[in-house]
């Protein structure tokens, strides 16, 4: 599998995190002191650390996605290891984050860190994310994000390239672009997701899937060789 990576976009995302995280921590202590030492300083002391928790979150929302290895982008490549060479993945090098083009057509591939149970409510249209245990909650209340809407999430980006492939003259309609969710926490427990409108899985279950979803697809080497000229054209 060929991979194609933006170093330079994560190295610079993954030091805008680690400063981030510093300016929370500082921010925070310096209101923690306030508080205990000034006390008459309380109004600047509470919006110092209201400031640092929100800089906090912002910093691990970053450093999830772009500083902390092993990063989604390295755990979809482990994942795929060895799928074979008619298949590129794309991390942040194409109109969505990650993006993998081969037999099995065009899938975008959507990860995500939460930990617990995952599974999808047909009849309420949701998801659900059951936390295991005390450390579990509490991971989610300080350094996770809550799961969402992801099915949102999925449209977006399969919109998003659409709009950037129609652009370049390609028929959308007869690409077969897919979406999938990867949960790629060591952690993370997959309920019933068999009605959930979009395919979610373990990473270590990504590459079975791939696989057999080339079954079904046959998607064109000559086609998959046009969308990776595409994407990588002007490249060096």
């Amino acid at each position: 599998m060929k991979i194609v990576r933006n170093d330079k976009m994560i190295e610079r995302y993954g030091r805008i995190g680690a400063i981030l995280s510093i300016v929370a921590i500082a921010g925070m202590g310096y209101g923690f002191y306030l508080s205990v030492k000034k006390p008459e300083y309380i109004n600047t002391s509470i919006v110092l650390l209201i400031l640092g928790f929100i800089l906090t979150q912002v910093s691990l929302y970053i450093g999830n996605r772009w500083g902390r290895s092993p990063r989604p982008d390295e755990i979809l490549d482990q994942s795929l290891k060895g799928l074979g060479k008619k298949y590129t993945i794309y991390h942040y090098t194409s109109p969505v984050g990650h993006l993998l083009v081969g037999p099995a057509g065009l899938w975008v591939l959507l990860p995500y860190y939460q930990r617990g149970t995952i599974s999808y409510d047909e009849k309420r249209k949701r998801w659900k994310q059951k936390n295991d245990g005390f450390g579990h909650a509490y991971m989610r209340l300080f350094g996770q994000e809550g799961l969402g809407r992801p099915e949102l999430d999925a449209e977006g980006e399969i919109l998003r390239l659409q709009k950037e492939f129609k652009k370049a003259g390609l028929d959308t309609d007869e690409l077969p672009i897919h979406a999938a969710l990867v949960f790629t926490s060591k952690l993370v427990k997959m309920g019933d997701v068999s009605k959930a409108p979009y395919p979610a899985m373990k990473a270590e279950d990504l590459k079975r899937f791939v696989l057999d979803a080339a079954k079904e697809v046959a998607f064109p080497a000559e086609e998959a060789a046009k969308i990776n000229a595409l994407l990588t054209e002007g490249e060096d």
